[in-house]
């Protein structure tokens, strides 16, 4: 007879391990060998018994249980069985005069069992299976010894229903972690994931003193493939890409689908601009010949942007916005080339003294612009409002990056005065279009950078402007980004607390791009929250980007913000967005940025209602 102090040790080694995560297997290995120590049993075995399959053994404490357990299974016929179904145990002290098992018991016997005796794994729903226990010799079990086995069968149904419930939810956690950062379509790495890497680059190129570099590749004409093949060709064909490119990467590098037909190649440990260019090269040859699609061939040509650093030199997310613009210069230059960017300078193998007297040049001849991008309302589709967006035409290299205009006037301190054209020539445009269409209510906002704001006469700046031009303080939105309000927050906070006492409304643009987090809205007096184009892109691919932007929308009417989704280019994502509450929205879909002539002329067509969009995001509005 098992004694209770023997019983209550093994009882409180097994319940220790209940919160813990050792191997399940190990775990009951151990659990049937002490039951054979502590009980008048040869063996010990432990069977599952699931609805739709056949029992199947998980643990037997030596060779001869397992012979056992693996013969009910094989049988379909035993006392785990019978145990389960009834849920109460089933003693047969000899099994040479058993009847109620006419095929198990001769086939065990046979085998070397005389009894046995088994448990149910009891839990609310049901029953997991059994405890089997064997004995070599015939003989019953006394009171004590079938309540001890009973109370072990109980524990250790306990432990797999909470190991069970482990492994679902570390499952869970797997697969929501994979599907937060990896494309639903192509398997690869998504925005997020690429940009957890693109961080953990930067550390490592800093220690190891070497070149990073970031191709941009985005396919030429995919949306004629997608009208003239359909969508499932379309998907077929971002697989087969994703399928050539992938054998581009090397051990460490990351290759990353970031939107449609956009893919990029984060590459670390690069020696010098040939190791640059050579990478380049191995994704132009990629799309050298054609993609063969079930009963369809396709010859696919793509535009390639890269852009890298100096060795060692600081990674940001700089360099994904210097690739994709030199993607689009290639784009304009006929697509199916590479444009390669150095960081350092932020121009394709141009001399930056140069372009820098170039730009002191634009600025004094007036040689910039101003384009406006249209901000939706998502009930109705009406315009409400215009983002003003600077351009420079350099008269021979044609359209320069606004990224890399900002840099160098930045680096150069030409941003404020640079800075004060825009506001003032937006501001301008906006009070001639307030007066020649009285009726119709349209914001202007003006992207402002932290050296603007931080300059302590910048205030008086944005007042001075306001009053010359004879605009509506109400009808100005100042937009400043995520990460600078995160890099100098404190003194960013007072001066955004100045600029509100003027009457201007405040956005936070490209939300999230930065190291913000949600409750970091709360400290900061701004009007609107922008969300980055990169999560209305995710919402083609996982489930990630719906949470996220559900969540800052919430949040933001929490505090009394209005919500704009950027980059909104399918009616899919324009559902979505709306779906969730956002109430605004720019992006291709509604209109390309707009001359302020152009914006005038939608006026005059709109006029005396509001000016709303056309075409297939009408339908959609």
């Amino acid at each position: 007879m098992v004694e209770e102090r023997v019983l209550s040790t093994v009882l409180s080694e097994f319940a220790r391990t209940l919160v813990t995560d050792f191997p399940i297997q190990a775990i009951l290995d151990h659990l049937v060998q002490r039951i054979v120590g502590v009980l008048p049993v040869t063996s010990a075995g432990v069977t599952l018994i699931d609805r739709g399959r056949d029992p199947h053994y998980i643990a037997a404490s030596d060779g001869a249980a397992l012979r056992f357990e693996q013969l009910q299974s094989e049988l379909g016929q035993g006392p785990c069985l019978l145990a389960c179904s009834s849920q109460r145990p089933v003693a047969i002290a000899d099994l040479a005069l058993d009847a109620v098992f006419p095929v198990f018991s001769p086939a065990a016997v046979a085998a070397g069992c005389a009894a046995v005796f088994t448990f149910p794994l009891r839990h609310p729903a049901g029953c997991l299976g059994a405890l089997d226990l064997y004995r070599d010799t015939p003989g019953d079990l006394s009171d004590e010894d079938t309540e001890a086995a009973q109370t072990l069968a109980d524990v250790t149904a306990a432990y797999l229903l909470n190991a069970q419930a482990r492994e679902d939810a570390a499952r869970a956690a797997d697969y929501h972690e994979h599907t937060s950062t990896h494309d639903a379509l192509t398997g690869l790495a998504n925005r997020r994931l690429l940009h957890e890497r693109l961080i953990h680059a930067a550390a490592r190129a800093t220690r190891n003193h070497s070149t990073s570099v970031v191709v941009f590749c985005d396919l030429d004409r995919f949306k004629q493939i997608n009208d003239v093949h359909g969508h499932q060709a379309g998907d077929e064909l971002l697989l087969a890409v994703a399928h050539r490119l992938s054998g581009l990467v090397r051990p460490g590098d990351t290759l990353a689908r970031v939107s449609g037909d956009e893919f990029v190649f984060l590459c670390e440990g690069l020696t010098g601009v040939d190791d640059v260019h050579r990478v380049a090269d191995r994704v132009d040859a990629a799309f050298g010949h054609p993609f063969v699609l079930g009963g369809i061939t396709l010859s696919v040509t793509a535009s390639v942007g890269v852009a890298h650093s100096g060795p060692g030199e600081e990674l940001t997310e700089v360099l994904i916005h210097r690739a994709d613009a030199a993607m689009y210069e290639a784009k304009r230059l006929g697509g199916a080339n590479h444009q390669v960017v150095d960081l350092g300078t932020g121009v394709q193998t141009h001399d930056r003294a140069t372009l820098e007297q170039d730009l002191r040049r634009a600025v004094d001849h007036r040689e910039l612009s101003v384009l406006y991008h249209p901000v939706v309302a998502l009930t109705d589709g009406a315009v409400v409002g215009v983002e003003a967006l600077l351009r420079w035409t350099h008269p021979t290299r044609g359209p320069v990056p606004t990224a890399v205009v900002v840099e160098i006037a930045e680096s150069t301190g030409l941003i404020g005065d640079i800075g004060a054209w825009v506001l003032e020539q937006a501001c301008a445009d906006h009070a001639r279009w307030a007066s020649t269409h009285p009726g119709i209510a349209l914001e202007v906002a003006v992207n402002v950078s932290t050296h603007q704001l931080v300059h302590p006469d910048f205030p008086r700046l944005v007042a001075d402007v306001l009053r010359r031009t004879g605009t509506d303080p109400g009808q100005v939105v100042l937009e400043l980004t995520d990460s600078d309000v995160v890099d100098d927050g404190d003194r960013v906070l007072i001066a955004l607390t100045a600029l509100k006492a003027l009457g201007p409304r405040l956005a936070l643009d490209d939300f999230g791009t930065g190291c913000s987090s949600l409750s970091h809205l709360r400290r900061l007096p701004v009007d609107i929250v922008k969300i980055d184009q990169g999560f209305v892109a995710d919402l083609d691919d996982t489930p990630a980007g719906t949470a996220i932007i559900d969540a800052v929308t919430t949040l933001g009417h929490v505090l009394g913000m209005a919500v704009v989704a950027e980059g909104v280019e399918t009616t899919d994502q324009h559902r979505q967005v709306k779906a969730v509450g956002c109430d605004l929205a720019q992006g291709h879909l509604y209109a390309r940025p707009l001359t302020a002539t152009e914006i005038d002329e939608r006026l005059t067509e709109a006029s005396p209602g509001p000016w709303r969009v056309a075409g297939e995001a009408a339908a959609v509005a």
